[in-house]
């Protein structure tokens, strides 16, 4: 790559592309690299403030960044991820299917540590969209070492790609109400209609819902007949608190199933419960959930689906992220509530 004076520069291949931003309007690719410059194009340049511009010369040692773009994005990229072509020297990652994006935080970090490398992604555990961008990846100067770039491949090349989405499970989902109340019909159960939205945009499929009183026996019993009839999520509304009538907790511990973790380092959904009997997850649902927007039933429910095995530590680290700042207009997941890194 050489630095050439604009008005020198008639007759050569540009070696870059160059954008040119008009301040709170837009900003666009005005010269594309490899570009041959003519006459008309200096007072173009020159008016964009270029008295310099760099031309390409193939050097052994040095990658363009365009291609060194092409290649850590495809270096990175593992299942239900595709790439876009270089744009003034980005490179996009965006989701083939909606699903769930899973990254490897200690190895971005890695990567991002080499010198003039830039690789952005969006939260791990982020729910995205078919088409979403899930990162962006350039490097700094117009050309960088090569010895740099393969160094950053071979980083990639371990265990786990960088990136990757985890497609959702169609789970077959069933519900056990608790409440003497809501069994006697003194009051309307208000959960069904907000678990099964709750599970919709997952695939998930709806089993069937049984209402019982504050009886240990009975919601045991229950959430076994569920599993032994194939549930592949069951959830356990109510009866989560400390009050006396409150024996959800015990009737899930008497399954038999191993608890994860009863009361969450997030706020709302302090006092929400996660077992597992055998591979079917347990959750047990404060009533909170019926009345906040979101609670950490919403932060589990997409990995879940996703088929992941969460352990006590990815709970205990949601503490950092975990507090809902209630805002009048909700924009979750594009907020930091739930984000643990």
């Amino acid at each position: 790559m050489r630095k050439v004076a604009v008005d020198e520069a008639v007759g050569m291949t540009l070696g870059c592309d160059i954008t040119k931003i008009i301040p709170g309007r837009e900003k666009y690719r005005a010269f594309r690299k490899g570009q041959i410059i003519t006459n008309e194009d200096i007072p173009k340049l020159k008016d964009m403030g270029k008295e310099h511009i760099y031309i390409w010369e193939p050097d052994e040692k040095l990658i363009h960044e365009d291609e060194a773009a092409l290649r850590l994005a495809r270096s990175a990229a593992g299942p239900g991820l595709a790439w876009t072509e270089p744009n003034q020297g980005r490179v996009n990652i965006r989701a083939k299917h909606d699903g769930l994006l899973k990254i490897e935080v200690e190895l971005l970090n890695q990567i991002n540590t080499l010198d003039e490398i830039v690789f952005a992604t969006l939260h791990n555990d982020r729910v995205v969209s078919e088409g979403q961008t899930v990162a962006g990846t350039r490097v700094v100067p117009v050309a960088i070492n090569r010895t740099t770039i393969e160094m950053a491949e071979r980083l990639c090349t371990g265990r786990m790609p960088l990136l990757r989405i985890k497609p959702f499970l169609p789970l077959w989902a069933a519900v056990v109400t608790t409440g003497t109340e809501v069994n006697s019909g003194r009051i309307k159960d208000g959960f069904a209609p907000v678990i099964c939205q709750k599970i919709v945009p997952f695939g998930g499929r709806w089993m069937s819902q049984v209402i019982v009183p504050d009886d240990p026996d009975l919601i045991t019993r229950e959430i076994q007949n569920f599993v032994a009839q194939g549930a592949q999520l069951v959830i356990v509304t109510g009866g989560m608190s400390v009050d006396a009538d409150d024996v959800t907790p015990q009737g899930i511990r008497n399954t038999g199933a191993e608890v994860i973790f009863y009361g969450a380092p997030i706020l709302p959904g302090s006092q929400f419960m996660l077992a597992y009997k055998g591979h079917v997850p347990i959750c047990g649902v404060p009533g909170g959930a019926l009345f906040s927007r979101k609670t950490t039933l919403d932060l589990l429910l997409p990995r879940i689906f996703a088929g992941d095995i969460i352990n006590r530590r990815d709970i205990v680290v949601m503490g950092h992220g975990g507090l809902c700042e209630n805002c009048r207009i909700c924009h979750f997941p594009q907020c930091p509530f739930g984000k643990a890194t």
